[in-house]
């Protein structure tokens, strides 16, 4: 297998001159922003049917899911996700090819352009947004699935009043500062993304969410699925359904999860079906198959001869997701010809997250710890980090702070009988992906 070098994009520092400007706005939800900018653009999200996805965890992995069904299916796809791993690209997809550069580059000229001085300016997260609508208007896309930012009911992406369905991934308390401090809060920001008298898809909640969103279902009129998660059958096998209304598929993406991740986008593409999409059985195996969706339970080779080994990848930015990973960890190690002695971890974070409930989720006695910062990014100090892991796993057999992400990498090559993973911030993903020659594994 060939060694994956990073790249550099041409156009990326010319991208990056556009966006720079509104990065000093942070993020400040609302809608008269990006309304208005749309409104000076001609209002593209008029000509884009869509899907709309929010949630905690899970977003990416069904977009992935239904964008690559959809497009097995025939249609030209838009899709909208972020953050991106490497680059802002990524974002920005038609049929799972991210944008081009030069084209992205005129898409943010065309709404830099559209921004009245006068006005207050709009968002880095609302002009690239904006770029996306503007995209997949001038594409002509039959339809896009676009993910949500952050929450939901004022997300610069919930500006269409009548989407095709509405999916709600799941809850857990995530960016509670800027959501509200309770699920209830968090959950009704989510269930901003419903429309009335549209359908919706909801996966599985705790009660106390599932309350707050079936209190808004109810006088929206919105008719909703709640899909129980599909179960596996073998040979890497998922069925979703029961009866002569089964599908069986195979599930492309890693981790137990991925039964209620993949059964949450089957239960929306039937949807479309019962809206006269045409989306065989056939099309719903081929895509579930051919998903993709980089940077999240991945397995890569990183080193060089005799001195590489096999690495697991994962963002786990939150507390839910540590404990996606910790279960896929756990249920790994089942089987093992020779089981490992714990796990060795090579983490960073960001200083918004919670730093004590993921540690609480991953770390077990025995495990050994490399911590590193997050390059670029608000990042929390690796001592501070350190500390709160001691006090949570004082039997850790291993606690080391390094400098560089590339010196933890090294550390961590110094641990041949532990599964060896990187984690903690999809941002130090990205920055692996991007800097570090690494091999693609099966």
């Amino acid at each position: 297998m060939p060694v994956v070098q990073p790249s550099v994009e041409p156009f990326d520092q010319q991208i990056q001159a556009l966006l720079a400007p509104f990065g000093r706005f942070g993020v400040e939800l609302g809608l008269e922003r990006i309304q208005r900018l749309l409104e000076s653009l001609g209002n593209p999200q008029m000509r884009v049917p869509i899907v709309h996805v929010a949630g905690t965890n899970g977003k990416g992995s069904v977009c992935a899911y239904l964008a690559a069904v959809l497009t097995a299916a025939g249609y030209r796809v838009g899709r909208y996700t972020s953050p991106h791993l490497v680059s802002w690209r990524e974002r920005i997809t038609v049929n799972d090819a991210p944008i081009q550069a030069e084209v992205l580059v005129q898409r943010l000229q065309q709404v830099v352009t559209a921004i009245d001085p006068a006005q207050p300016s709009p968002t880095q997260f609302e002009v690239f947004t904006a770029a996306a609508w503007l995209h997949f208007a001038d594409e002509g896309v039959d339809l896009a699935v676009m993910e949500v930012g952050l929450g939901g009911r004022l997300d610069a992406t919930n500006v269409v009043d009548a989407p095709l369905v509405s999916v709600i991934t799941s809850l857990s308390r995530e960016h509670w500062q800027r959501l509200g401090p309770t699920l209830a809060h968090i959950a009704y920001e989510k269930a901003g993304v419903l429309k009335p008298g549209r359908p919706a898809v909801i996966g599985p909640l705790p009660p106390e969410a599932a309350a707050v969103v079936k209190a808004r279902l109810a006088p929206l009129g919105c008719a909703a699925v709640w899909p129980t998660p599909a179960v596996p059958v073998g040979h890497g096998q998922a069925r979703y359904g029961s009866g002569d209304d089964a599908i069986t598929y195979p599930l492309a993406l890693l981790g137990e999860h991925q039964l209620t991740n993949s059964a949450v986008a089957i239960a929306a593409l039937q949807t479309l079906r019962h809206q006269g999409w045409q989306i065989s059985d056939a099309a719903i195996a081929q895509g579930m198959g051919k998903a993709r969706w980089p940077g999240r339970l991945q397995w890569v080779r990183w080193g060089q001869g005799s001195a590489s080994y096999p690495l697991l990848i994962d963002g786990a930015h939150n507390p839910a997701a540590a404990e996606v990973l910790r279960q896929y960890v756990d249920s790994w190690w089942v089987g093992q010809p020779v089981p490992p002695s714990g796990t060795a971890w090579l983490m960073g974070m960001l200083a918004t997250k919670d730093h004590r409930d993921i540690f609480a989720a991953l770390l077990r006695p025995g495990d050994a710890l490399h911590l590193v910062p997050v390059p670029g990014h608000e990042t929390a100090p690796p001592e501070e980090l350190g500390a709160i892991a001691r006090s949570l796993c004082p039997s850790l057999v291993q606690c080391q702070i390094h400098a560089s992400l590339h010196d933890g990498l090294t550390a961590l090559g110094q641990h041949p009988s532990q599964l060896r993973v990187l984690c903690g911030s999809l941002y130090l993903i990205g920055y692996f992906l991007a800097t570090e020659p690494y091999q693609k594994q099966p």
